[in-house]
């Protein structure tokens, strides 16, 4: 493919549709420049390096999250909206919950939402500074929540990759947790019920449970606010 057709949005789409498929670990200029049908010097002409294209890719998906509009929306269901839009974004493309532990992360797709959630967080009524701890409270219950689903695309790929049967390795690990759950009495009241199938990740609707319970939190906190003021 002649250079002047390989552009860096096209190098940066590809890119992500590796990261999906494969993961950070799956990254590399050459695998990406074949899935281009191109040569790894052509791809070193737009993206510098693996560690800017990741970021870039980080910009993209960021971009693929909608913003609700805060001059017709109240707060909570804006703050909602969003913290349900980025866990969708990171649990679309797990890669990015490890890349935040592991690459400098930054651009304006990004602060565009960090800008956002302050936004919300001081609709709602917090001065500046708690404006600031709620918006990195919900961001990191957003992530929290990303981690299970990360994690066990991470071990499906890697359990593929090792030759043996991974359903075998999986029914083999589910069995020892079962049996270590026995040694405790609230995990073992629960094998006999619906709760046992989930033993090994978050039970059905946890994030959406989770969030209402901290927004309600943060309500709580706002009400108990202005009744110090009034005193």
């Amino acid at each position: 493919m002649p250079r002047d057709t390989l552009t860096a949005d096209r190098i940066v789409r590809a890119a992500i549709e590796m990261l999906d498929a494969e993961g950070l670990d799956g990254l590399n200029m050459r695998g990406l420049a074949q899935r281009l049908g191109s040569a790894a010097t052509a791809v070193y002409w737009h993206i510098k390096n693996k560690d800017d294209l990741v970021r870039l890719s980080s910009e993209a998906v960021w971009g693929e999250v909608e913003l609700p509009d805060l001059d017709t929306t109240d707060w909570r269901t804006a703050a909602a909206a969003h913290a349900t839009g980025v866990f969708t974004m990171l649990t679309r493309h797990p890669w990015l919950v490890q890349a935040f532990g592991s690459h400098l992360l930054y651009g304006p797709a990004q602060a565009r939402h960090n800008d956002f959630s302050l936004a919300v967080y001081e609709k709602a009524g917090f001065e500046p500074a708690d404006a600031d701890r709620a918006a990195a409270a919900a961001l990191a219950f957003v992530l929290g929540s990303t981690l299970g689903p990360a994690a066990q695309v991470s071990l499906n790929r890697r359990l593929g990759k090792t030759g043996e049967d991974a359903g075998q390795l999986v029914a083999d690990a589910m069995a020892h947790a079962t049996e270590t759950a026995k040694q405790f009495p609230h995990l073992r009241k629960r094998l006999d019920t619906a709760a046992a199938a989930e033993y090994a990740g978050a039970p059905e609707h946890s994030f959406e449970f989770g969030l209402r319970s901290l927004l309600d939190g943060f309500e709580a906190r706002l009400a108990a606010d202005r009744a110090d003021a009034k005193d």
